[in-house]
């Protein structure tokens, strides 16, 4: 085995974003979200138009979600809000039908969670690690489609400590998140690793905890609301994290384990 790369040789424990890290998120909700409109089909709309107008509430109700009296549902029960959504969606396609908009948030969830699966790679990287270092996940969304993909993809014996904006009624970027994981594995600073494709969401802030940090920048990772159609970018002039890449195996090149 080779040492550790310069920065890396402090980690002691590691953390894991969830979704478009480990697991192809996205990409399992665009195909969900597809069949969902295709197996209900809606008069006088194409499957491609809906999609975009869904797009288009999926963009406002994001942006108003944590402000808004859904807040509160969506923490616990991510259905709830998932039919609000399409329930939205139909309004703005000239249907309100709240039986139609459960019957297609159904089969949306259903579909998706059918589709998840782990990146190619994602279960040996973790395999190896498991047992070397303490091990955490911290994601977002709703409590029980976290913990119900946690279950899909069959990867909780790998993590000692679990931090779910859905539990925790509390998710990243907010300090006390990170707060709470440091004290859960009783480290702080560049002890830390934190794992995410996100950077304002995960990479930011476990920079400014002091982690050592791995920005996870695949092709894939693009929202179905996105209006660029590409992977978030750095702001410019934002710092950089300690290393970048497509493939969870340069973690264990990182860390001298191969």
């Amino acid at each position: 085995m080779c040492p550790p790369v310069a920065g890396f040789e402090t980690v002691q424990a590691i953390y894991f974003d969830l979704d478009d890290t480990l697991c192809a998120y996205w990409e399992a909700a665009k195909e969900g979200l597809r069949d969902a409109f295709d197996q209900h089909p809606i008069p006088g709309k194409s499957t491609r138009e809906m999609l975009g107008i869904w797009a288009v509430e999926f963009r406002r109700f994001a942006r108003e979600l944590k402000s808004s009296e859904w807040y509160d549902d969506y923490l616990t029960q991510g259905g709830v809000t998932r039919a609000r959504l399409i329930y939205e969606t139909l309004c703005a396609a000239g249907i309100e039908d709240r039986d139609l908009a459960d019957q297609i948030s159904d089969t949306y969830g259903r579909e998706r969670d059918r589709r998840l699966s782990l990146f190619p790679e994602a279960a040996d990287v973790l395999r190896v690690l498991h047992g070397r270092f303490p091990l955490g996940l911290i994601t977002n969304g709703p409590a029980d489609v976290q913990r119900q993909e946690i279950e899909t993809l069959g990867i909780k014996d790998y993590f000692d400590h679990v931090f779910i904006e859905g539990e925790l009624r509390i998710g990243k970027p907010h300090a006390v998140v990170m707060e709470k994981a440091e004290a859960a594995v009783g480290l702080t600073g560049a002890s830390l690793l934190f794992v995410g494709n996100s950077y304002s969401n995960d990479i930011l802030p476990a920079i400014e905890r002091g982690w050592r940090t791995v920005w996870i920048r695949r092709p894939t990772d693009v929202p179905p609301s996105s209006r660029t159609g590409k992977p978030e970018e750095r702001p410019e002039g934002s710092p950089l994290p300690d290393a970048e890449t497509d493939d969870l195996r340069d973690l264990l090149r990182l860390l001298g384990l191969n």
